[in-house]
């Protein structure tokens, strides 16, 4: 049987996916550089909205210990991390100038650029949650 914190992680690993396959095409599509800068920064504000839900979920509603909430906040992002590259090694199959087997870096490079740092944020952030909350 799965764990359920597996399953909230890979959801939310699924929506850094959808926010950044979203965004980049938006911007491609963009007008004017006005308009892509705001679809790749909405992108950045959604991650972290999404980013700051997940550890609340965790530390608040599930009452997860510290260390637990920025593990699961680091695998989801570095799920999310990992779709990515996956996308951008796709998107480099289809391009004109071909593959470069260089991008195969990117699928263990972009996990762990995103999940470290997300875990030490994370860590910082449950942390000061676990600061305000109420001793029984």
């Amino acid at each position: 049987m799965a764990k359920p914190w597996l399953s909230t992680a890979a959801l939310v690993g699924a929506l850094y996916l959808a926010t950044g396959v979203a965004s980049a095409a938006l911007a491609g599509a963009a007008g004017s550089g006005r308009m892509v800068l705001f679809w790749r920064w909405s992108a950045f504000v959604i991650s972290a909205v999404l980013f700051a839900a997940h550890i609340a979920h965790e530390h608040v509603r599930l009452a997860s210990p510290v260390g637990r909430t920025a593990w699961h906040a680091a695998v989801a992002a570095a799920l999310g991390g990992f779709g990515l590259a996956v996308a951008a090694n796709i998107h480099d199959l289809a391009s004109a100038s071909g593959y470069r087997p260089r991008m195969l870096v990117a699928l263990a490079a972009w996990p762990l650029l995103t999940g470290v740092p997300a875990f030490l944020v994370a860590l910082g952030a449950a942390a000061g949650l676990g600061a305000r909350r109420p001793r029984a």
